[in-house]
């Protein structure tokens, strides 16, 4: 069980780190090519774009729905001790999370059809990580107090234990449709293949400790408790062998993984525009709706069972001389034929996160002619290809984001305005409201420099004076290159 015990560091310690996943400020900013991957039926005005390998797209974002590194490490004079009970344990409850998700974009290439301009085509590559632990309230409140005094008759819930994680390398090819003048269609499919999966997310069970009657007190434990793992294993083979190569064998075998050497799967993203009016649009979004087949490289852990035990019953000072290590084995020996630990390599169907993205946008102050007319850049109105439509400086609207998380929905609700001045800078605020925070404030800036297009997107920005304090926090840049036209 030493590497399950490693996984569990290995979770608690990246969720440290606090990543989320929503992307409200890229969201419906068509100006940026990334906006397809939130939303594969945005607006699209360009004839071709192409990231810039690696620095094209990368997303960093973070999350603490609990606690803050300041709230338990700030020099305040506090004892830690009583900080860990009065701000984690009295406070943090069994749906608060440590996530943490990261992206980056490996290739991205947009091109509009030669013989149906209204066709947008992209594809590409991006990797991600996403690991989630929930906090187990009930196993740190045993942890930390223990199961005697105040906890004595207290039932402890082991379904607490909740965690899920994954490294996959995604391939996709998404297609972008102009309906007509008033509604864009767009879907994506994806290959996923798995670097390393894990999961724990449907344990449940109960510890409890009573009055005894064949000794001071006894422990009662009903258990049904299982982790999940592919591709972990053969990291921590190479690792614990630890020879002059580990290095070089580490990086081969993430290499092989990321090109379809690990488990694979197959995911859809759908969405949608559609103007209400020439001034007023609603956009949706569904994504990874997808699974991978986890086959190779499986290990898999169980606990269950039940039993009562009341512990080894001495009676003093008759048995004083008589205690040995033999009775604490027996103990041992009974405990664990109650509540077998077994391992196996059983294959298992692990679900992506599935997100949805709305929004409601209305455009206002007309700045006169197409989107990108008269800049040497714009889309040929004549050409199909979706330029026929009125430049406004000003967006104002609302937007709703929600992702399937192993213990329910989690959502947030984002309002924002957009300012365009001109045709080479666009930049849009964002007030979200979610589990994590209210003060969320978000600024985003889309820069066009001919074919250079630059954007940098951050979020949570009165947390930035001090980020271990902060909740959430979050910052996505890129670059490209994009072509209207002949150019």
């Amino acid at each position: 069980m030493r590497i399950a015990n490693k996984l569990t560091y290995f979770v608690l310690f990246c969720g440290s780190t606090l990543f989320a996943q929503n992307k409200e400020l890229l969201y419906d900013f068509y100006e940026i090519p990334q906006s397809l991957m939130v939303n594969p039926g945005v607006r699209t005005s360009q004839k071709w774009h192409a990231g810039i390998p690696v620095i094209s797209g990368l997303s960093v974002q973070g999350a603490s729905s609990g606690v803050t590194v300041n709230d338990l490490f700030a020099n305040d004079g506090i004892d830690f001790t009583t900080k860990v009970q009065e701000r984690l344990l009295d406070v943090m409850g069994s749906k608060d999370d440590f996530s943490t998700t990261s992206q980056i974009e490996g290739i991205t290439v947009g091109f509009r059809g030669k013989n149906r301009p209204d066709d947008y085509y992209s594809f590409g590559i991006y990797g991600e990580t996403d690991i989630i632990t929930y906090w187990p309230k009930d196993l740190a409140i045993l942890a930390f107090e223990g199961n005697g005094g105040d906890n004595l008759g207290r039932s402890f819930d082991l379904g607490d234990l909740n965690l899920r994680g994954e490294m996959i390398n995604v391939f996709h090819f998404g297609i972008n449709r102009k309906v007509s003048e008033a509604l864009t269609l767009g879907a994506r499919a994806k290959l996923y293949s798995s670097v390393f999966q894990f999961q724990s997310i449907n344990n449940s069970g109960s510890f409890v400790t009573r009055q005894g009657q064949n000794n001071v007190y006894e422990s009662t434990i009903n258990a049904d408790m299982q982790l999940q793992t592919s591709g972990v294993k053969g990291f921590y083979d190479i690792i614990e062998e630890d020879t002059g190569t580990t290095q070089k064998d580490v990086t081969s075998l993430f290499t092989e993984r990321v090109l379809f050497g690990g488990n694979l799967g197959f995911g859809l993203d759908f969405g949608f525009s559609y103007n209400l009016s020439p001034q007023t649009t609603v956009t949706g979004s569904i994504l990874d709706l997808g699974f991978i087949n986890n086959s190779k490289d499986v290990w898999n852990y169980t606990f269950s069972g039940s039993t009562t035990t009341d512990g080894i019953s001495i009676i003093l000072p008759e048995d004083i001389d008589n205690v040995n290590n033999d009775l604490w084995q027996e103990l041992i020996d009974e405990i664990d034929e109650a509540l077998p630990r077994d391992e196996n390599e059983s294959s298992y169907i692990s679900w992506r996160p599935v997100k949805v993205y709305g929004s409601i946008r209305y455009d206002f102050g007309q700045g006169g002619g197409s989107v990108l007319d008269n800049c040497g850049c714009a889309v040929n109105g004549g050409s199909g290809m979706a330029s026929n439509r009125d430049y406004y400086r000003n967006s104002l609207g609302g937007q709703l984001f929600m992702m399937k998380r192993p213990r329910g929905v989690q959502a947030a609700l984002t309002g924002f305005y957009q300012r365009r001045f001109g045709r080479m800078v666009s930049l849009k605020g964002t007030y979200t409201v979610d589990k994590y925070s209210f003060t969320n404030i978000g600024l985003g800036a889309n820069v066009q420099l001919g074919p250079v297009n630059f954007y940098v997107l951050a979020n949570n920005l009165l947390s930035y004076s001090n980020i271990a304090d902060s909740h959430y926090a979050s910052l996505l840049f890129g670059f490209n290159i994009i072509s209207w036209n002949g150019n």
